[in-house]
């Protein structure tokens, strides 16, 4: 990418969408192009085809997605896996038809099998069952992959296909059901009011959690590095329990009540560490490590107040 490049990146407000917009400005790009959900609905065919025709956009970071943790893939896997598979499909056709340069594309470890062979490569995919706590998003991620590649082999369209490790960071989703682990806990913690705190499963799974601001630097480094719609593994390499997380949690927010867990509640893959070998041997590594990222996740909660069950 040139610096006067015309980029667009889907999902802008969300997790990872901000840190790539943060990044891009940071290293002196400024033709950047964000749309609200009101302004362009990424669901609709019609607006998005109509954004591609007037705008002429040389990349797309695709950063748009229905997210969420266990208790929110449970609930709403109808809509997960509907509004996943809409997005993308409209994003990745139209971003072809009208002559996007590159084409780069989020997913989560999740669409590995759950019991893939640990560190996960990107060979394990589609070789073996998935977990189903999030099946319904882990299969329309798939398809995003599958899609990305269809079109480069038929059309020579160019993308490539980023898979990261358990994301937080600043300007994360702190609902305590519907947001992931980490942004989860803290808001649960902060809400105690020093009483007990229950969490589901056991604890023992292990997880690997990368910074959202470290995955932006790797969606830059991949962008001018990829071009054939290869599914690239990026991972942190800090493995953890989430007894283990829940304690340093604790530590960061200043927790010193109970900590229980409901083992009537799943506990969703046991570990799923990824390969991330194909980047580092390009020589990108991560920049955070996981007790400096959730320390400054941590301040960002505070300052925003982006959940409070309280109220």
């Amino acid at each position: 990418m040139n610096k006067d490049s015309k980029i667009f990146v889907a999902g802008h407000r969300g997790l990872v969408g901000s840190a790539i917009v943060r990044t891009l400005q940071e290293r002196g790009y400024e033709n950047i192009v964000t749309r609200t959900r009101s302004e362009v609905d990424l669901l609709s065919q019609k607006e998005v085809e109509e954004f591609f025709v007037s705008e002429n956009i040389d990349y797309v970071f695709d950063a748009a997605a229905r997210v969420g943790g266990i208790y929110a893939n449970d609930h709403y896997s109808g809509e997960f896996i509907y509004e996943n598979i809409q997005i993308q499909t409209n994003l990745i056709h139209y971003a072809w038809k009208y002559g996007v340069k590159k084409f780069l594309f989020l997913g989560s470890v999740c669409i590995y099998p759950k019991f893939a062979e640990v560190p996960v490569k990107e060979e394990s995919l589609l070789t073996g069952y998935l977990d189903p706590t999030n099946d319904a998003y882990a299969i329309a991620k798939i398809s995003g992959i599958k899609m990305l590649q269809a079109y480069n082999k038929q059309y020579g369209f160019k993308g490539v296909s980023l898979m990261p490790s358990n994301l937080y960071g600043i300007g994360d989703n702190f609902h305590p059901d519907n947001g992931t682990v980490i942004p989860a806990m803290m808001t649960k913690y902060s809400n105690s009011n020093g009483k007990s705190v229950t969490f589901w499963g056991d604890g023992t799974p292990m997880r690997e959690f990368l910074y959202a601001d470290d995955l932006a630097d790797a969606c830059l480094f991949a962008m001018d590095r990829f071009e054939d719609a290869e599914l690239i593994n990026v991972g942190s390499g800090e493995n953890v329990s989430i007894e283990t997380l829940a304690s340093t949690i604790a530590g960061v927010v200043g927790y010193h009540g109970d900590i229980e867990w409901d083992t009537t509640r799943p506990n969703g893959t046991p570990k799923r560490p990824l390969d991330y070998s194909k980047m580092t041997e390009l020589g990108w590594n991560p920049k955070h490590s996981l007790h400096d990222g959730l320390k400054k996740t941590y301040q960002c909660f505070i300052e925003n107040t982006y959940y409070d069950s309280s109220k």
